[in-house]
């Protein structure tokens, strides 16, 4: 047999398979519909609370194991990624294939960028552009892994649920269910993705726009704070000197604003992916959730390059001095320390 009927026996193969596929999915659909979800903004818990001392009330909860998990896979593929390139290095630097060399094209990207916008401060910076864009990354796509937000516990629901009868049987709307005895229950997901939890990207806002200022100290000394509190000229020139201390004020409330920016950018874009995949799901779940998961793949990578770029870009500002163009020497700002 030659190639091409290979090809094609093996093109017929995939179109049945994909039939069978698909009239599975439905006759599943029919025996065992599915349950609207109970979309809820906090977390939810899946240990009891304890009290700590300090930090009050704790809980384990699914995004936190979310977190563990992205975590681990980051870690996997920066072994996976040192060893790749410690190979290709010893055979003669080898172009690196596979999961590594898609990572090492992203890093190469984002260094490009980052020397552009950053100058001689990009070694400084890139680390931090780097890490936030793989960590967000990763925890938005850990969306797309089956069992994330569907496989979870069963506990007994403290509230009502409205229950509304179909012709094939009775749907109790907030992915709830009925045991044998009658007992309301709702499913509780062991894994829910991390970006749909705003203490996930408050916390990251939190750390960008804090390393902003240390750059900005680093490279400008105690001088960087005039950026928000120029009181120089506001005897020697009144008007322009209360117009600069106006303009600082305004820098001031626009640090705090990125954080806001920051955090509900992420959690809004990731949230309404999610709630996406649940509603698409419940409507058409044979196969019209695949379109929207490669959707929620862009999504996620566009919404990971953002996040970062808008931290070097705030960086690279920050290490700029008020009073010219030149970026400050990073250099000097380490003597200087």
């Amino acid at each position: 047999m030659t190639a091409s009927s290979d090809n094609r026996i093996l093109g017929i193969k995939n179109r049945y398979l994909v039939l069978v596929l698909l009239i599975g999915w439905a006759v599943a659909y029919r025996i065992m519909p599915p349950v609207l979800m109970r979309i809820q903004l906090p977390a939810e818990e899946l240990t009891h609370a304890v009290q700590l001392p300090l930090l009050g009330r704790f809980a384990f909860t699914n995004t936190m194991a979310a977190m563990l998990i992205s975590d681990l896979i980051l870690l996997v593929l920066a072994f996976s990624f040192s060893r790749a390139a410690r190979a290709a290095l010893a055979a003669g630097g080898r172009a690196i294939g596979g999961v590594s060399g898609a990572v090492e094209a992203l890093l190469e990207a984002l260094y490009g960028l980052t020397e552009t916008n950053a100058g001689r401060w990009a070694r400084e910076i890139f680390p931090w552009f780097a890490t936030i864009v793989l960590v967000v990354l990763v925890n938005n796509w850990l969306e797309l892994i089956p069992g994330v937000d569907s496989i979870g516990i069963l506990h007994a629901a403290e509230h009502g649920f409205a229950v509304q009868a179909t012709a094939l049987g009775t749907t109790i709307v907030g992915a709830a269910t009925h045991n044998e005895a009658g007992g309301l229950f709702e499913l509780v997901p062991l894994v829910r993705v991390n970006s749909t939890d705003l203490n996930f990207t408050v916390a990251l806002a939190l750390i960008a726009v804090f390393m902003v200022q240390v750059f900005g100290i680093r490279a400008l000394g105690v001088g960087y704070f005039k950026k928000f509190w120029n009181t120089s000229t506001m005897f020697t020139k009144p008007i322009f000197g209360v117009i600069d201390f106006g303009v600082g004020l305004l820098e001031l409330v626009s640090e705090f604003s990125k954080i806001l920016s920051f955090s509900f950018r992420l959690f809004g874009n990731v949230f309404a992916g999610s709630v996406l995949l649940f509603v698409i799901g419940y409507l058409v779940p044979s196969f019209a959730q695949t379109i929207f998961l490669m959707l929620e793949f862009g999504v996620g990578l566009i919404q990971a390059v953002v996040f970062g770029m808008l931290t070097m870009v705030f960086m690279s500002q920050a290490v700029v001095s008020h009073h010219g163009d030149e970026h400050a020497d990073p250099e000097g700002a380490a003597a200087h320390d």
